[in-house]
């Protein structure tokens, strides 16, 4: 008998629906305009997935470790770490765009650019926003910061109150399988969604949003790979994680981030794959979607670029000290707003506006967003899977070996505190 062949994996069907998407788009313009349902259908099964998926593995990792104090220990780890990333990622950018000069001899557009909020986001509603009103409310609307917060203080309360939590920690747990087997079906869709929604980009607005202000383009995406290489690489070396099991973990939800331009799309996915190389679950639950509102390491090296490409293109020349004070102001505006539509321009705009550039440079910025966006979200779930690592290292865990296996959950160690 001959050898039987191999099924082709998700990862294989993703890209074949990624390819077959930009096709149908360019040659059925018509028609891959309304491929966009499958794309939206996808989208709504994953956010159906975040918030108990979240509340179950968060609640049952915390009040599994049965200490207060190493739950505090593990976030302090995590906003430092993810503090260091983000302002590393701020100065690539900037110096990538002042490197190569993407803006120089760019005609900015005479027309201002609509319903697009020019507005900063204070540090003071940013707090207020940290915190739910209602978890209910919160899980509605998808506030992934504000269900960490809950989480976080529900987890605490049930490790604090022992067995008569117990109940609850068990329900939890047994909700964390229960979604993990439901986003495994969900998966089966993804290349559907991601052939809907390559389809209706390349279909609305031509294959002309791949090529359009090709060094822009070209800038953020070298930047970025410099980011990925160096800067993450580096930090893999440093921290010793296997780099060819950390790459098997993150190839799935590193492409589906990067072919539906959605870090939710991709959450679900890996806050599985990271607990199955290894990562233990209290600390995968709380540093991955924390992550998601303060490590965007692709989105705030974005910015910087962004906001430098428009000063380029209106001929507004930015002393280094304006440049740092931009950075500066950039690493604060950007945390908290992983789930507001188009985060990245808003804040943007609001940066731009309270430098004295001009705002209508983001209209000349939205013909190529849909491409800028693919990377650097993909970027962004990159390191917040990296991150989840990183921490996990630093807690003394060892990630050199797969942990052993329950169905398709792993039950890593957790080495006690010294």
């Amino acid at each position: 008998m001959g050898k039987q062949m191999k099924r082709p994996s998700l990862t294989t069907w993703i890209l074949i629906a990624l390819l077959a998407g930009i096709a149908f788009g360019n040659f059925f313009p018509g028609p891959a305009k309304e491929m966009g349902l499958l794309g939206t259908i996808f989208l709504r099964l994953i956010k159906s997935i975040i918030a108990p998926l979240i509340f179950a593995t968060l609640v049952y990792g915390i009040a599994g470790t049965g200490s207060v104090k190493t739950m505090g220990r593990i976030g302090g780890k995590a906003i430092l770490y993810f503090e260091i990333v983000t302002t590393v990622a701020l100065f690539v950018g900037l110096g990538a765009v002042n490197l190569v000069k993407p803006g120089a001899g760019v005609q900015l557009p005479d027309k201002p650019v609509a319903n697009l909020a020019t507005s900063a986001t204070s540090a003071a509603a940013l707090a207020e926003h940290t915190f739910p009103t209602s978890i209910i409310d919160a899980m509605a609307r998808g506030e992934v910061l504000q269900i960490v917060v809950f989480c976080f203080i529900f987890g605490t309360a049930c490790a604090t109150i022992g067995l008569k939590a117990r109940p609850v920690v068990d329900f939890c747990k047994g909700l964390s399988e229960v979604m993990f087997q439901y986003t495994n079906y969900v998966m089966f869709f993804a290349p559907l969604g991601v052939f809907g929604s390559m389809a209706a980009t390349v279909g609305d607005k031509g294959l002309g949003v791949l090529v359009n202000l090709g060094k822009l383009v070209l800038t953020l995406y070298g930047a970025l790979i410099f980011f990925v290489v160096v800067v993450l690489g580096t930090v893999v070396f440093i921290c010793k994680i296997p780099l060819k099991r950390f790459i098997d973990a993150v190839r799935e939800p590193w492409l589906l981030a990067f072919s539906t331009a959605s870090s939710e799309a991709a959450l679900p996915l890996a806050l599985e794959n990271m607990e199955k190389f290894g990562v233990p679950n209290h600390i995968v639950a709380f540093v991955l979607p924390t992550g998601y509102s303060f490590n965007l390491d692709g989105s705030t090296l974005y910015l910087s670029l962004a906001a430098m490409f428009v000063a380029q293109a209106a001929n507004h020349p930015l002393s280094f000290g304006t440049q740092i004070t931009m950075l500066l102001t950039l690493m604060l505006t950007s945390k908290g707003v992983a789930g507001v539509p188009r985060a990245s321009l808003v804040i943007l705009a609001g940066t731009l506006s309270t430098f004295g550039l001009p705002v209508e440079g983001v209209a000349l910025i939205l013909g190529v967003d849909t491409i800028m966006d693919m990377a650097r979200t993909s970027v962004n779930l990159l390191g917040n899977c990296l991150a989840t690592a990183v921490v996990a290292r630093w807690e003394g865990v060892d990630l050199s070996i797969a942990p052993p296996v329950i169905g398709d959950l792993p039950v890593p160690e957790t080495p006690a505190a010294n």
